[in-house]
């Protein structure tokens, strides 16, 4: 080969290179990510996501591109923005944090696309699963057991307040769960012994009116119920149950970090690590009929000492005890 061959020969590779690099960028899955929240609020959480996804091998602007779709607590746009990512042809679909209906929403938009969706309720009474251990359909995930602890919740704060007797729960009603977790923390104000106000608010004016009527209703303690609405406007609810002294429990860890009394749940990280997991399962091929729906197996108790301090509140020796952290 000659000189002028070998430049001519080079020159040809150079300028395939960035068109090989393209093609191999444009070959990348594509995923999507639906969620009602916002991504100020669950940034720790995706990146537990990411997290969960990098452990089957896949990195995002490596070997795959995410869609992020936010509602910013507007769930009335859900079904628009589940229907852009189904246009998109993405290879798969996550609802991680599906109490806004995302997942089932997710599930009325596309037969064909795998979903994965962490929620909770029962994914079975949402129609979102046949089985537990063998989902039918496209639709598998994680169920993080988490709208069915308001009871739970309830008792810890009936240990903390042994004499409090007129209880509240801020529900919103807009909630895929909501039934379910207002029928939950009823049955536990009924077996406790409590009166029980039940608050709705389905946005941030509500939130606002809802402790209006829970000081007029004399409520000595209030459970928060799981939404992404709620979530998003955690640190809207914790003042306001400071400024009026209310004692509230929370059903979200950054709750209690961020100032609130209590925590109890399960891990809101290990959820969505979890659901990337099963995302990067899937896009290696696996189907999400053959992937049982996982459920949350730990819990968490996280109580803030100095936030009972600015409440006069001191908390038992029995809490104490099974506390799994303590904020000073």
């Amino acid at each position: 080969m000659n000189r002028r061959e070998l430049v001519t020969l080079l020159g040809g590779a150079a300028a395939a290179w960035p068109l090989l690099a393209t093609a191999q960028q444009s070959a990348a899955p594509v995923i999507g990510f639906l969620q009602a929240g916002t991504p100020e609020s669950f940034a720790n959480r995706v990146e537990a996501f990411r997290k969960g996804l990098g452990e089957t091998g896949f990195a995002e602007g490596r070997n795959l591109t995410i869609e992020f779709r936010w509602a910013y607590g507007d769930n009335a746009r859900l079904p628009e923005l589940a229907a852009d990512l189904v246009r998109r042809k993405v290879a798969v679909i996550a609802t991680p944090g599906s109490g806004s209906g995302a997942a089932q929403i997710a599930q009325a938009a596309t037969a064909t696309i795998p979903i994965v969706f962490s929620i909770g309720a029962d994914p079975i009474e949402l129609g979102l699963v046949a089985s537990l251990s063998r989902p039918s359909g496209n639709v598998t995930g994680f169920n993080d057991m988490n709208s069915l602890l308001g009871a739970k919740r309830m008792g810890l704060l009936r240990e903390l307040l042994p004499g409090a007797k007129r209880f509240a729960s801020l529900v919103n009603p807009d909630a895929a769960t909501a039934n379910t977790m207002t029928a939950d923390v009823q049955n536990a104000a009924a077996s406790l012994g409590l009166n029980l106000e039940i608050v709705h608010a389905s946005n941030n004016q509500e939130i606002e009116t809802a402790f209006s009527i829970l000081m007029q209703k004399q409520a000595e303690a209030l459970v928060v119920t799981t939404d992404p609405l709620f979530n998003n406007r955690r640190n809207q609810i914790i003042a306001l149950a400071a400024h009026y002294r209310l004692p509230a429990i929370y059903p979200w860890r950054e709750a209690a970090e961020a100032g609130g009394l209590m925590f109890y749940g399960s891990s809101g990280t290990d959820e969505y690590r979890q659901v990337g997991i099963y995302v990067g399962r899937i896009l290696k091929g696996e189907k999400p009929s053959d992937l049982p729906v996982m459920r949350a197996s730990k819990f968490e108790l996280i109580i803030n000492l100095l936030a009972a301090k600015l409440l006069g509140i001191q908390f038992p020796p029995s809490l104490l005890a099974i506390a799994d952290g303590v904020i000073e």
